[in-house]
């Protein structure tokens, strides 16, 4: 009888993120799971997670701080899977701009966070989303899945066109609160949500379930 060795997810541990229930919803869906800002144990593990909480701009001084936005473009450059999560994701973009203040995102994604326009703010709660056909990442989940969100930033728009035909195109689910913003990204290794799977009840578990088993 074979047994499936779990796959190893590191959450980056760079001081800006709800590292342990992270780590929590990953050991829930059998991942085998360490929080760490370590350079080789991040860089060697199946899956990167990179967590995010608080401001554009303290979450990069701090990510840059730990070597993180090396780690992540060095995974990235070699195909090995990596997860952002709230302000996780936003970071991944070219640039936030936060109280009139612009600052220098990762530039996986052109694009800037910027303050939702909605009538109440943060976004506070749960919310159905608008994933694209052949999503992986919402595998298995109803059209009526709701996930949690926390959040005052948000990407309005999506810019990122691809004109090679051999190159698929990203993914990009929507979710509204005042008007549509980006939910979540799927772009070969590069996965993220704007939202909390780890906060998200089942619907997030199976999200993490689907992210885990392609790694």
């Amino acid at each position: 009888m074979s047994t499936t060795t779990p796959k190893k997810v590191v959450v980056f541990d760079y001081g800006f993120g709800n590292v342990r229930s992270a780590e929590r919803a990953l050991a829930r869906v059998g991942a085998d799971v360490e929080i760490t800002r370590d350079y080789e144990r991040a860089m060697n593990a199946d899956g990167l997670l990179v967590p995010g909480v608080g401001a554009f701009s303290a979450c990069m001084q701090g990510l840059k701080e730990a070597r993180g936005d090396w780690i992540i473009g060095r995974r990235l450059s070699g195909g090995r899977p990596v997860m952002g999560i709230c302000v996780g994701m936003q970071i991944l973009f070219e640039r936030g701009i936060e109280h009139g203040v612009e600052t220098e995102g990762l530039d996986e994604w052109p694009g800037a966070v910027e303050p939702l326009n909605a009538p109440v703010v943060p976004h506070m709660g749960w919310n159905t989303v608008d994933a694209p056909e052949g999503t992986e990442l919402f595998a298995g989940l109803d059209a009526d899945a709701r996930f949690y969100f926390v959040h005052s930033y948000a990407v309005r728009e999506w810019s990122l066109e691809v004109g090679n035909p051999n190159i698929r195109a990203p993914k990009v689910t929507w979710a509204t609160h005042g008007e549509p913003f980006v939910a979540a990204v799927e772009n070969g290794a590069l996965w993220a949500t704007q939202f909390h799977p780890e906060k998200s009840g089942d619907a997030g578990a199976q999200l993490l379930t689907n992210w885990i088993g392609t790694l």
